[in-house]
């Protein structure tokens, strides 16, 4: 799937305002997934993120616009490689109200075998990868380069569908936020998915949960379906409620590190 996707989603944090967006690899609703895409495969990413309560002019509550590309780049079968580009824009259409829109690429890439590589029945799938790979680093105001680093390992059961989790680690300063300064524990956290193909109800059907820690605009909880029009284009349509946990500070302002929860859609499109 794909946040595969992407948002999972700006991959800038400000130190005065907060909001985030996923330069996507193959994910899950926000997090990546330990898929990776195969050799030559294609695919194009159309990701919005609506909040319920409305944007705001200080920055903090942007909706978020994401358009990717991504290729699977190793030709090999147990052994694979995937990179891919972003644009991500608010809607604010102001640089000087959220200047992360004055660079809107992003990179990300990742590396993974899928479950029984290599000849081994029950082997999980392994991947590691980065994202959220910025190019603008502003001081003091703004950077875009959270540099997500991550590993995760995933393994499909009977009936449960497929379990993944795993870590991450990424810039302290990119990741700071007024009441997370960089010298706090604000750049790491864990990653944990579930997914499951719907086949009892229709095999186009797909459903997923995933969660993300860290005191950081990415801490989140999403849930989401996706329904598989053709095997080229599918739809995923999903919430994201940022940092449901968190416990806001005076230093906060009153705001969630991560804002006000979204309603997010994504339209994932795959070449042959």
């Amino acid at each position: 799937m794909n946040l595969g996707k992407v948002l999972a989603a700006t991959m800038a944090v400000m130190a005065l305002a907060c909001g985030t967006a996923m330069a996507t690899p193959s994910t899950q609703i926000w997090i990546p997934s330990p898929d990776v895409k195969d050799y030559k495969a294609f695919h194009i990413d159309i990701d919005n993120y609506t909040r319920f309560s409305g944007k705001t002019g200080n920055s903090l509550n942007p909706n978020l616009y994401d358009i990717g590309l991504s290729a699977g780049v190793l030709p090999l079968e147990n052994l694979k490689l995937e990179v891919g580009i972003d644009v991500v824009k608010s809607g604010f259409n102001s640089d000087v109200t959220y200047p992360a829109d004055r660079a809107p690429l992003y990179f990300n890439a990742k590396l993974g075998t899928p479950e029984d590589a290599f000849g081994i029945k029950g082997l999980p799938a392994f991947a590691v990868g980065a994202y959220n790979l910025g190019t603008y680093d502003k001081q003091p105001l703004v950077s875009t380069r959270q540099n997500l680093v991550y590993g995760l390992v995933g393994r499909t059961f009977p009936v449960i569908g497929r379990l993944s989790a795993g870590g991450y680690y990424g810039s302290k300063r990119a990741l700071a936020t007024p009441g997370n300064p960089s010298n706090t524990n604000n750049n790491t956290g864990v990653m944990a998915s579930w997914d499951r193909s719907m086949s009892e109800i229709s095999d186009k059907l797909w459903l997923a949960a995933d969660y993300m820690s860290g005191n950081n605009a990415n801490g989140e909880v999403s849930f989401g379906a996706q329904w598989n029009f053709t095997k080229q284009i599918a739809v995923i349509a999903g919430i994201v409620v940022f940092n449901p946990f968190y416990q806001t500070s005076a230093a906060d302002g009153g705001m969630n590190p991560g804002g006000r929860p979204a309603f997010t859609t994504q339209i994932d499109i795959s070449l042959p």
